[in-house]
């Protein structure tokens, strides 16, 4: 299929980074923009106020309408994982039969348990669900620095085309069809990537967190299988590779967010207004993971910590005295 006309769902950072790569991959980018005067600023500025001094590529237009989708061959939905349902069931009626619909937050709904292609399955029944993730910054995309990501899509097909679509000299999309390991893989490294943030907040040492990512990967393995991911996805850049990223530098929300919980801020002051989607993942995934028996118990302590039923340091020792057994 040919893919030249791109809409882009979200004017946050991540939203304008996708549409500079979409740009410089030669297609035609609109970039829709929900808050009017994000809208206006986008257009007329020609820049993001999260990403400044990157100037927005000439061929990107900005609007705030949703019928733009109608002309769109693929559109990339770029809004955090809470608000995907709500944004497809504004953006369905607009959607041509067969329209890849490419989900790129990474986190599980709450209450209903779903990931993100499952929730544009059930929104918008006529689009093709895909998921683009793997270890990227905002920062990094929008600027053209070298960028390796994962697209998957069931239809093979789909797949390859969205890749040639996004591909550009320096952003390298890998395409794929274990949809379910990439979808896995993005929202748990979130909740994992808050526990090495507490790590580093907290003073306890590289030694620390090299064990705590080797052990949080362990975990995203073991929940990975129960839920039909693939190991070799999990093993990639939407598992470890995303996983290596954000568990590793203050660049990540989520790890900052780990980092001021680590330094005693409170879950609800620490995430400093910044979007940390782990905080709305850790709860989920415990939920799913005990309806599955599989242990997490890093995640169990991140989602503990969140719920203020353990300190950081009772969260610290109930790991330290688990019982001990083999690797």
């Amino acid at each position: 299929m040919s893919i030249q006309r791109i809409l882009v769902l979200g004017g946050g950072a991540w939203g304008t980074a996708l549409s500079q790569t979409c740009a410089r991959a030669g297609r035609d980018v609109t970039l829709w923009e929900f808050d009017a005067g994000n809208a206006q600023h986008l257009a007329e500025k020609r820049e993001s106020r999260l990403l400044p001094g990157v100037r927005l590529e000439d061929k990107i237009a900005v609007t705030r309408d949703l019928d733009e989708a109608a002309n769109a061959d693929a559109i990339l939905l770029v809004v955090p994982a809470q608000a995907m349902r709500s944004v497809l069931e504004a953006l369905s009626p607009a959607i041509k039969n067969g329209t890849p619909l490419v989900a790129c937050a990474k986190g599980i709904e709450h209450g209903t348990h779903k990931f993100m292609t499952e929730i544009v399955a059930e929104c918008a029944p006529e689009a093709m669900p895909a998921i683009l993730s793997g270890p990227s910054f905002a920062a990094d995309v929008a600027r053209g620095l070298p960028t390796a990501v994962t697209i998957a899509a069931a239809d093979a097909q789909i797949a390859r085309a969205l890749a040639h679509a996004f591909n550009s000299d320096t952003f390298r999309p890998y395409h794929a069809t274990d949809v379910r390991g990439v979808e896995i893989g993005g929202a748990a490294k979130n909740v994992l990537a808050i526990a090495s943030g507490i790590v580093t907040g907290r003073g306890l040492g590289a030694s620390a967190s090299a064990a705590l990512t080797t052990r949080g990967f362990a975990e995203l393995m073991r929940f990975g299988k129960a839920y039909g991911a693939r190991p070799e996805t999990l093993m990639g850049l939407s598992g470890l590779g995303d996983l290596i990223l954000t568990c590793s530098t203050p660049q990540s929300r989520n790890f900052s967010f780990g980092v001021a919980l680590g330094r005693g801020e409170p879950p609800d002051s620490a995430a400093h207004g910044k979007l940390a989607e782990g905080a709305f993942t850790a709860p989920v995934l415990l939920e799913m993971a005990r309806a599955k028996n599989v242990e997490i118990p890093i995640a169990e302590a991140v989602a503990a910590v969140l719920a203020d039923a353990l300190t950081v340091d009772e969260a610290i020792e109930s790991l330290l005295t688990r019982p001990l057994r083999a690797e």
